[in-house]
This record gives structure tokens, C-alpha cells and sequence, in this order.
């Protein structure tokens, strides 16, 4: 049987899944829900570097991105961000939807998929 690491668990979810050398993050939100959505937005992106790293690998190597925005008017502000992140030729596929969030002060939520 395969063995299936989860990073952080709690009751309700785990900061990541590791199976088979494929990592699934859970939804990752801003520490400072006060800052607006470039801010929340550069603040996950930090957030899921260093998830990615405690798994071994890296943003070169997203297969899949979900992303919710409470408003999709901030789409422009987060593509600014996510793309000055992503490697040259190297984006997921990806979602991006508006969405009503678990509290009003989150602008921005990601959840990715990534490899070994």
C-alpha cells in the first residue's frame, strides 16, 4: 500500500496531501486579511513556496491552480502577482472564479497541485 503524507492535519484538513509524488495544497488564504488583494495575493504565493518546499519541489512544477476572489474585479491585481511568480513558460492549468468567502476579508484564496 502507498503511503500518504499529510502535512499539518487537523479535524477538518491538512496543509497538504503528498501521494505517489504529487502534492495537493488546501485552499491557502493571507495571514493579513487587512491587506488588499495584490498584498493577500503576495503573502499566499509566499505562503505555498514554503509548503512546496517542505514537500521537495517547487512552482516549476504546478500542474493545476484553483483560485477564488471574493471580488473578480481583482483579477487583474492577483495576474500581476501570479504571473511575476510563475516560471517563464510554466503555468498551470487553471480556474479562476468569484466566489463568497468563509469571511468577507478574504479577497483571495489558491489551491494547487504540484509534482516531485
Amino acid at each position: 500500500m502507498s503511503k500518504i503524507l499529510r502535512t499539518n492535519p487537523n479535524p477538518i484538513l491538512s496543509a497538504a496531501v503528498e501521494y505517489h509524488g504529487f502534492i495537493f495544497t488546501q485552499g491557502v488564504v493571507a495571514r493579513n486579511l487587512d491587506a488588499d488583494a495584490e498584498g493577500q495575493t503576495r503573502d499566499i504565493l509566499e505562503q505555498l513556496d514554503t509548503l512546496l518546499e517542505q514537500h521537495g519541489t517547487d512552482n516549476t512544477r504546478l500542474l493545476q491552480a484553483q483560485i477564488w476572489l471574493k471580488d473578480i474585479k481583482d483579477r487583474d491585481a492577483l495576474n500581476k502577482i501570479w504571473s511575476a511568480w510563475l516560471p517563464e513558460n510554466a503555468a498551470p492549468a487553471r480556474a479562476c472564479v468569484q466566489a463568497v468567502m468563509a469571511d468577507p476579508r478574504i479577497l483571495v484564496e489558491i489551491m494547487v497541485v504540484t509534482t516531485k
